[in-house]
């Protein structure tokens, strides 16, 4: 009985460890995500910058595994592009070194909290905090610092009814350093004083709202659909 009670312990201390294991999670969310070959989705955007009036807009977004995106939308010119492709896979197809940092309840799930840093040569992002929901192994949040556009922040919520068979989010929340920034051409025309263009210099953040609608996934999306967007 004795030595019965010692094994145990011993299986259970290893099950404790292996689910704080930073690339057994990580792996987990790639495998859900991997699962989804392509998706179309409707996006309704709200952009929140007090030196810029930037009306509510609409957009389309495509996606293809492995890393073809495309938006069509004038309005998402102001968006880190880092941001706006928020699959798993941009992260942590490449190599990169992880560790589990702690548990963290977040709005009420239970999350892994996990730091991330890229390897190879002059990766773009630096370091990024990853918080992985244990249940469902989707990403609640993930905080990175790039070497060229700043710190940027990534707040994802999902459709509690469908989230159990599509890995993908139903709103999301981007905060990004302004300050880091280039305004683009047809978005620097909204600013209405050269007091609010000053304003700019002195801001850190620019917060922006997504909200996905009407998911038609693994349909079957063609190259030529992303054409466009690769070219430039």
């Amino acid at each position: 009985m004795k030595k019965f009670f010692i094994f145990f312990v011993i299986i259970i201390s290893y099950s404790n460890a292996q689910s704080n294991d930073p690339k057994a999670i990580l792996d987990r969310v790639k495998e859900r995500f991997e699962k989804v070959q392509d998706y179309e989705v409707d996006v309704k955007i709200k952009i929140d910058v007090d030196f810029l009036k930037v009306p509510e807009n609409n957009a389309k977004i495509l996606f293809k595994q492995p890393d073809k995106i495309r938006i069509k939308s004038e309005g998402f010119a102001l968006l880190p592009k880092k941001g706006m492709n928020f699959s798993p896979l941009s992260l942590l197809s490449k190599s990169y070194t992880s560790f589990y940092e702690r548990d963290e309840n977040l709005n009420g799930n239970n999350t892994a909290v996990i730091k991330v840093i890229p390897l190879g040569e002059s990766p773009d992002i630096v370091l990024s905090t990853i918080w992985v929901d244990r249940n469902l192994y989707v990403i609640r949040k993930i905080e990175s610092t790039t070497k060229l556009e700043g710190t940027f922040n990534i707040d994802l919520k999902y459709d509690n009814s469908t989230v159990g068979s599509n890995p993908l989010p139903s709103a999301m929340t981007f905060t990004f350093d302004i300050s880091k920034m280039t305004i683009p051409k047809g978005l620097s025309g909204e600013i209405t004083s050269e007091r609010e263009l000053k304003k700019k210099n002195r801001m850190t953040k620019g917060t922006v709202n997504l909200y996905y609608s009407n998911y038609k996934v693994n349909k079957g999306i063609s190259d030529s659909e992303f054409k466009e967007e690769t070219s430039k």
